[in-house]
């Protein structure tokens, strides 16, 4: 299918090799008046969440969305469930699979289970405020790590060309990320985080099931309830339910 057309007022920049995308989003950023899409054939220190080293082999989607918001810091952390919902809609208009896909709190996309797509929010700024917004995002197009290397309990990493059979360049997911995140973009700008709340808890991952969410050294086990208005997850447990702003899900 066919993706939209570009965003308007939206810059691109195509590279071959980058340490990290989000790296390459901050040195651009001063320069930069207004948002602007990354995209790199490699990364030689890509990362994902808590420094985690990201593999990036070429053929996959590393990509960085650059903004410079004007909300309150605990707001645009909420973008992260915006590219999660753009991400599927661009997955969902390439393959015409939408009961495919699946969202996995806090930012991850799965494809029939396993972990296709991962998302990182990091941002520079002064004091209480936020000049600038990466959105890092990692596709397995094509290649995903070794599963014997993931830590016990973690969600298989699967690529879209085995679950699909279909090869997609990065330029071509691209395409189509781009104007799927600045629809998520705008109604979050206009109308806040209820319509992004709505539409990401229709395709949650184990919404209603028993999960375990670990933070440091605490593990909790629960219903996976609701997501609040804040983003945090909400896990109902004997005693009641728990709110729960960071943690790693484990199914």
């Amino acid at each position: 299918m066919s993706a939209d057309a570009w965003p308007k007022d939206v810059a691109r920049h195509i590279l071959d090799t980058v340490d990290s995308t989000n790296a390459h989003a901050f040195r651009l950023a001063p320069q930069s008046a207004g948002p602007c899409w990354i995209l790199a054939g490699e990364q030689t220190a890509g990362r994902g969440r808590r420094a985690r080293a990201w593999d990036s082999p070429r053929g996959n989607f590393h990509g960085t969305l650059l903004l410079h918001p004007t909300e309150p810091a605990s707001q645009v952390a909420l973008r992260s469930f915006a590219a999660a919902l753009a991400l599927r809609d661009a997955f969902v208009a390439l393959t015409g699979l939408p009961q495919a896909f699946a969202l996995k709190w806090p930012n991850d996309v799965l494809l029939n289970g396993g972990k296709v797509a991962g998302i990182l929010l990091e941002s520079s700024g002064a004091g209480q405020g936020v000049q600038h917004l990466a959105i890092g995002i990692g596709v397995n197009l094509i290649a995903a790590p070794d599963p014997a290397l993931m830590e016990s309990g973690a969600v298989p990493p699967v690529t879209l060309l085995a679950e699909t059979g279909l090869r997609v360049t990065p330029e071509t997911f691209l395409d189509a990320l781009a104007p799927a995140y600045a629809r998520w973009e705008a109604t979050f700008t206009t109308e806040g985080f209820a319509p992004l709340r709505t539409a990401w808890l229709t395709h949650a991952a184990r919404l209603g099931e028993t999960i375990r969410a670990r933070t440091g050294t605490e593990t909790r086990e629960g219903t996976f309830e609701t997501i609040d208005d804040t983003g945090a997850l909400i896990l109902r447990q004997s005693h009641g339910p728990v709110a729960i702003p960071a943690a790693e899900v484990f199914f």
